[in-house]
């Protein structure tokens, strides 16, 4: 370690010379003499230093550093520190003040880290079962929700804000790395129960719906394929309001705002005063996962928990797409 200004130069504090010859300082003595400094004495520092040691030692390593440096750091009785010891701690200070903050922050970053995207129903009724088994596995997990929509958690993902995402999936997009389709949801009207309407189809006998229509942003796959299915059967129905989950759609309905088209997931259609009637003939809609990138150990496990819980929770529904790992194995082996 190179001479400090004043500290190791030759010149000790009150008479001789000191060694310029250049031995290392040991960084033990540095730390004692941090702790002799910052609590005022010896005897003070003993009770503070974080490990067991006793005073003789302290103050035998103190003059083993000042032996070292050819200069007195401090006064014994009443303490002082010396020019050289204030130059000294300023030196060092800033090192050893800062090991135990840095400590719990290399503690900190050293926890997985899941940051999930999706609808807050999803967050709130469903995530909290995955989540307890992946802590099975990872028990020092620290997780980050985020509720939205669609295009929300697709931008959130570009940006690199989440780590994963659970969004619907048109039914004809085709597999793809950084996708795993879980389960194919049927879409439905929904109407005021004290409305006349029993069926859809009463609904769509005319080529331009005039009932306001309640659903997710036009940009979403939910309202891109519903739309979609319109136009091949030549009806117009021009939306009125765009809700951003789907209990606000089913809500906007039961407020008598108009008529909605949402998933069939019964924890946000059902509700007293709304009906839901199937949509025949249209295409359902694939829910599943998208993230970014080769999925760590971590993300690969929470891939196989949600696909583990939709098959448990909604078998009628759940889809035989392959985790990335087997279907990478499955291509290792030249099978199709």
């Amino acid at each position: 370690m190179a001479p400090i200004d004043g500290v190791g130069n030759g010149v000790a504090e009150g008479g001789g010379p000191a060694d310029d010859g250049g031995a290392p300082m040991n960084v033990h003595h540095l730390e004692l003499f941090y702790y002799v400094a910052k609590h005022g004495g010896i005897s003070a520092a003993v009770r503070h230093i974080p490990y067991g040691i006793q005073q003789p030692a302290v103050s035998g390593q103190m003059g083993a550093l000042e032996a070292d440096l050819g200069v007195r750091l401090f006064e014994r009785s009443p303490f002082r520190l010396t020019t050289p010891g204030k130059k000294l701690l300023a030196h060092i200070e800033p090192f050893f003040a800062g090991l135990e903050p840095l400590a719990g922050r290399l503690r900190d970053e050293d926890r997985p880290e899941l940051r999930l995207g999706a609808s807050e129903l999803v967050l709130r009724l469903h995530i909290p079962t995955v989540m307890r088994r992946l802590r099975a596995t990872h028990p020092r997990l620290h997780l980050t929700l985020r509720s939205g929509y669609q295009t929300q958690f697709e931008t959130w993902l570009r940006d690199g804000l989440i780590d994963l995402a659970v969004v619907p999936i048109e039914a004809k997009a085709v597999a793809r790395p950084g996708q795993l389709r879980l389960l194919r949801v049927p879409l439905v009207l929904l109407v005021p129960r004290k409305s006349a309407y029993r069926a859809s189809g009463e609904l769509l006998l005319r080529r331009k719906v005039r009932e306001p229509l309640v659903g997710l942003p036009l940009a979403t796959s939910v309202m891109r394929s519903f739309h979609r299915d319109l136009r091949r059967r030549g009806v117009v129905w021009p939306q009125a309001v765009e809700a951003t989950s789907m209990e606000m759609i089913t809500s906007y309905v039961a407020n008598g705002e108009g008529v909605g088209v949402n998933l069939a997931i019964p924890e946000a259609i059902e509700h007293p005063d709304v009906r839901a009637l199937p949509l025949e003939g249209f295409a359902p809609i694939d829910v599943g996962l998208k993230w970014n990138g080769t999925p760590s150990a971590l993300l690969r496990d929470a891939l196989a928990e949600l696909q583990r819980y939709v098959r448990v929770t909604w078998p009628q529904w759940a889809l035989p797409d392959e985790l990335p790992e087997a279907r990478a194995g499955r291509g290792r082996m030249g099978s199709p």
